[in-house]
Formats: C-alpha cells, sequence, structure tokens
C-alpha cells in the first residue's frame, strides 16, 4: 500500500475535471503493522484451522457456531442471528448448518411464528462433539495467542480489536455488513 510510481500527468481534455484526491498512503511503521497484523491472523486462522480439522473434523467457523449455539437459551438460534454473532454472509451460514446437520450435530427447525424464520438447534450429539474439541482448542488458542502476551498486551489487543470491530459494523440502515447479505 505504498505509493506507487507516479503515472504521468496528462491534464483533463477539457480541463473542467476536478483533480483526483491523493490516497493517504500507510507511513512505512503503518505499513509494517498492517503487514504484522494479516500474516498474524491469516497464521492463527490456518493454526486454528488445522487443529480443528484434526481433532473434531471441522473448520473453525463450524466451531464457532457451535459454541454460539451451546451458549444460546435452548441451544437454539435464529439463523439471521446466528449469521450476525458469527460475523458471516447468510449464505455461508446455510452452507455450515447443512454440513452440522449432515454430522448430526445441528438441526434447523421452522420458526413457529414467521414461515420464512428458521432455527439452528445444537443437537445433544454436537454439544458432545463441543465437549470433546473444546480443550484441544482452547490449549491451541491459549499457546498462539496468550502464552505470548503479557496481561497489558491482552487487555490491550482486546480493546484494539474492539475498537475495529465497531468501527465495521455501523449501526445505520443500508450497512453493508455480511450477515445482511
Amino acid at each position: 500500500m505504498k505509493a506507487p510510481a507516479p503515472a504521468p500527468a496528462s491534464a483533463p481534455a477539457n480541463g473542467s475535471a476536478a483533480e483526483p484526491k491523493e490516497p493517504r498512503w500507510l507511513t512505512d511503521e503503518e505499513q509494517r503493522v498492517w503487514r504484522s497484523f494479516m500474516e498474524g491472523v491469516t497464521l492463527l486462522d490456518d493454526h486454528l484451522d488445522r487443529q480443528l480439522q484434526r481433532d473434531a473434523g471441522m473448520p473453525h467457523v463450524y466451531y464457532g457456531l457451535l459454541v454460539k449455539l451451546a451458549e444460546a437459551p435452548r441451544r437454539r438460534l435464529r439463523m439471521t442471528e446466528l449469521a450476525m454473532l458469527a460475523k458471516i454472509t447468510r449464505s455461508r451460514l446455510s452452507h455450515a448448518i447443512a454440513r452440522l446437520e449432515k454430522n448430526g450435530w445441528v438441526h434447523r427447525e421452522d420458526c413457529p411464528d414467521d414461515k420464512r424464520g428458521q432455527f439452528a438447534v445444537l443437537t445433544d450429539e454436537g454439544l458432545e462433539v463441543l465437549r470433546q474439541t473444546a480443550p484441544g482448542h482452547v490449549e491451541a488458542v491459549r499457546q498462539a495467542v496468550f502464552d505470548r502476551l503479557s496481561p497489558e498486551q491482552q487487555k490491550s489487543l482486546g480493546e484494539i480489536m474492539r475498537i475495529v470491530a465497531e468501527g465495521l459494523q455501523p449501526a445505520e440502515a443500508g450497512a453493508d455488513l455480511p450477515w445482511l447479505r
């Protein structure tokens, strides 16, 4: 994201077009931080995905869905709410729930007061898979993140990511958020 080599200057033919605004290029330090962040997120996601595939035959996003269902009252959530909590598109959620249903870990129920709505429900088998998988997963998270950071760094990381997440979830109508797609 550094400034590219300058392009040849060319004046508009009619001279009336506004000068394009110069991008706010990242400084060298911002570039270093950005690349470190992206490398860390990519490697962490891969690390956790491999651990969960090895231990439970599921990707990290599926584990997150099972956790959210396990934490919900009666182990059920409306599909739209689950997509929002998981920060994924409705299409990706539908595909994931179909796979989890095939494994017997989740089933869908129609919403009695909304003909178009559905609930995702964590089955007893799904809860058991989660119970068996959680110890290895929490150890992978602990080794990859928390064991490497001081308590102050952990607090800072949490605050920083909360600010980033809040900034990417505008409250106004028409916001382009994954669970609305």
